[in-house]
């Protein structure tokens, strides 16, 4: 019997920034026996991490990372200079608050407002930003030091609305809002949707930065953890531009790179099935891409329900695939024909102009209120095994193409074989 791995993959988002945090600390409790050589890391690390990821930020034309990232770089450098001066001088306490208030605040700006991208329409003022937050914490840093910013400051750091370390009250309360915004993004909508890895990796990072502020005393911890913050961030990149590579947006369904892939690694018993949503030509044309654009997310979500180890596949246009590495055909069968069903019985709400877009709250609100129109789809699905025409997995998809047309032409909505 296959093995039902959606366990693993519900927990597989958060696995990498987990890791990394454990590593953080490890690398932390091993710190003292580091060899000389290596000591460099613990200053150079987060400057080289940060200054890679904020790169990568803004080739990947990724505004919140971007901006997470260059929040992390600034605060770490800012206190980095700041601790010349000594780790309870002004100076010093001044940039930790700064830092551990407005880098939480960075992030909840950036995960509030729509994601853009680092440069959109030559709108800069996320530049604008940052040189004020710099040349501000600047200004109360050099409180007498210089006559341009005087002494109040000294005292007003001393309220307890700022006072640290440990974290000032105010950035406790600011990165408690930036991790809920955070989390909000991170749940799935859908059945047929994942947890994106960027967002897991800014709550991540939140949580590493958080755990820096608190733990600034600790000899190296503040940089250690500041560093697995960077990397959080650097390996969400990576695996963000990963997941739209073989993800289809539209569906949430791995996407036909994705099931070539899979093909190679598929052992002598497996069942593939070609499944197309029939008509759906003729039923664009008549209701409107907005429209078929729904359909088309219906059909996946019910796909994305496939039991018996099956996986679906959005191959292209109004075609997906099923693959059942470990079933045989006559097991994969029963499978099929109840996706069919399931599918032909739907009766699909059409979207009005003003349901939201969330899934979740428009479910609710369908409960409230009858549709002005609902509609059905049906699909027709064509399945195969290895046989002696055809052992290989490409030669098992082409089989399984042609059944689906041969039931296109025995009158759609149904399963050949």
């Amino acid at each position: 019997m296959p093995l039902n791995l959606s366990l693993p993959r519900n927990l597989r988002p958060v696995l990498a920034p987990a890791a990394i945090l454990l590593a953080a600390g490890l690398a932390l409790a091993a710190g003292p026996a580091l060899p000389p050589s290596l000591s460099g890391l613990k200053s150079l690390g987060p400057f080289l991490v940060l200054l890679l990821g904020t790169a990568m930020g803004v080739w990947f034309n990724r505004g919140r990372a971007f901006i997470g990232l260059a929040s992390l770089l600034a605060a770490f450098a800012g206190y980095s200079l700041a601790l010349e001066f000594g780790a309870a001088s002004f100076a010093a306490r001044a940039v930790f608050a700064a830092a551990a208030i407005l880098v939480p605040l960075n992030f909840l700006l950036a995960l509030v407002f729509p994601e853009r991208g680092v440069s959109h329409h030559f709108n800069y003022r996320w530049l604008m930003l940052a040189v004020a937050e710099i040349l501000f914490v600047a200004w109360i840093a050099s409180a007498g030091r210089s006559s341009v910013s005087g002494t109040a400051w000294q005292d007003l750091i001393e309220h307890w609305l700022f006072r640290s370390p440990p974290t000032p009250l105010l950035g406790r309360l600011l990165f408690a809002a930036a991790f809920i915004a955070a989390a909000a993004r991170a749940r799935p909508r859908g059945p047929a949707t994942e947890t994106r890895p960027l967002d897991i990796g800014h709550a991540a990072a939140l949580v590493a930065f958080f755990i820096a502020c608190e733990w600034a005393d600790a000899p190296g911890a503040f940089g250690a953890f500041v560093m697995a913050a960077g990397v959080i961030l650097l390996v969400s990149l990576l695996q963000e531009s990963h997941r739209l590579a073989f993800r289809d947006e539209l569906t949430g369904l791995p996407s036909r790179r994705a099931l070539e892939e899979r093909l190679h690694g598929l052992g002598p018993v497996h069942a593939i099935a070609m499944l197309d949503v029939d008509h759906f030509k003729k039923f664009n044309d008549t209701h409107g891409h907005d429209i078929g654009d729904q359909v088309l997310r219906l059909v996946g979500s019910r796909l994305a329900r496939t039991t018996g180890g099956g996986t679906a596949y959005r191959y292209g246009g109004e075609e997906f695939c099923l693959l059942f590495p470990e079933l045989r055909l006559a097991a994969a069968l029963p499978l099929v024909e109840t996706l069919r069903a399931d599918i032909a019985a739907y009766q699909m709400a059409v979207r009005r102009d003003d349901r939201p877009k969330d899934p979740e709250a428009g479910t609710r609100l369908r409960h409230l209120r009858s549709p002005e129109k609902t509609l059905s789809v049906t699909v027709s699905i064509g399945i195969a095994e290895p046989d002696e025409q055809g052992t290989t997995p490409a030669e098992v998809l082409r089989a399984a193409d042609r059944a689906l047309y041969r039931a296109k032409e025995a009158g759609r909505n149904r399963v050949s074989r």
